[in-house]
């Protein structure tokens, strides 16, 4: 499939550079997959399409603030780095710039007794640096660090952002961009789920370096995913599992939650499930038209980036002409994009 199948002509103004004035107050975009209707609501009125007995999957990573800002020891030149993953002890995977101005041995200060010295090169670019500091390691870098914002948000991050770029129900830290279709939840929005008869299911995959690169193939079936990380608890996966032998629905709060079941499901004699205990692995899996889902039946979804892997899973759950439709009501609509835009409900 071309690339191209994907794009859709999006006004700048439309890319949200700011969360709305509360979460729940975003726009929601319901789509009637078996009608074609489309509903224009508020994520305030979501519970209204999910019934008892239906399971929302939503992914509790944390997002670290990944951004930090230092000076090289040598020359005091400003140096900018994004931390991607931890490899091992105090070694980190990074995205470093000006990248080409340090060499291995060169060290970067970002605040009293918190340094790294640059220790070798990672994969499509990255670089290795060991961190060298006093105290606890998160807890310096919650003092230092900023929120790794996409570069579609055209500001500095600030402290609003260290709240409002995380769900209320984050937990585990790991992630350098956030899981943004769960934005829109508020506590009170899952104590009434709670209170309807609907499943909460909680899942964890690390938002990694993958969600900053662009799809570069011209046939997308030439695209290589990046590994994510990702755990299920045996808890969570019997709430899934039994949801689906009772004949609710599964609700997948986001693209990552989406793919996570979806890597971890297997194929058994009542059909495709989740292996009843503590489940780890690592997903590379690419989900584009012509996918046959296994566990999900419906998404809450932010609107994506024009020829991203996010446009070909949505458009693999629908008709990608209809999701293009869609995507065109939305900017007529002047719906809210990207990570601190407006969401959609496709059931």
């Amino acid at each position: 499939m071309d690339i191209n199948e994907f794009d859709y002509h999006l006004p700048l103004e439309l890319i949200a550079q700011h969360p709305a004035d509360k979460r729940e107050n975003s726009r929601l975009l319901v789509v009637h997959r078996d009608t074609g209707e489309l509903e224009h609501r508020h994520f305030y009125d979501v519970l209204d399409y999910i019934q008892p007995g239906d399971c929302l999957v939503l992914n509790n990573s944390k997002v670290l603030p990944a951004r930090i800002y230092g000076v090289k020891r040598s020359t005091g030149a400003r140096i900018e780095f994004l931390l991607l993953k931890r490899k091992e002890g105090d070694a980190w995977e990074t995205m470093v710039r000006p990248g080409k101005k340090l060499k291995n041995g060169d060290v970067v200060d970002f605040g009293p007794d918190f340094s790294a010295e640059l220790i070798g090169y990672g994969e499509d670019g990255t670089r290795l640096a060991r961190f060298q500091y006093e105290g606890t390691f998160l807890e310096r870098l919650e003092e230092l660090g900023n929120m790794p914002l996409p570069p579609y948000i055209d500001r500095e991050s600030t402290g609003e952002d260290k709240e409002r770029y995380q769900t209320v129900y984050c937990e585990r830290e790991g992630s350098v961009a956030a899981p943004t279709a769960g934005l829109h939840f508020t506590e009170d929005i899952l104590r009434k789920a709670t209170e309807k008869g609907i499943h909460l299911a909680f899942v964890t995959l690390h938002v990694g370096i993958g969600t900053f690169r662009p799809v570069k193939a011209q046939t997308i079936e030439e695209h290589k995913m990046h590994f994510e990380e990702y755990e299920i608890t045996e808890e969570n996966a019997r709430i899934i599992n039994e949801t689906r032998r009772k004949g609710g629905r599964i609700i997948s709060v986001g693209t990552t939650s989406t793919r996570t079941i979806e890597s971890a499901a297997m194929k058994t004699e009542m059909g495709w499930f989740l292996p009843e205990q503590d489940i780890w692995g690592e997903t590379d899996i690419f989900i584009y038209p012509g996918y046959g889902f296994r566990m999900v039946d419906s998404l809450i979804t932010n609107f994506h980036l024009p020829k991203s892997t996010l446009m070909m899973l949505i458009s693999a759950l629908y008709n990608q002409e209809e999701i293009r439709k869609i995507y065109q009501v939305a900017v007529e609509e002047k719906y809210r994009f990207f990570s601190y835009g407006d969401a959609m409900l496709i059931l």
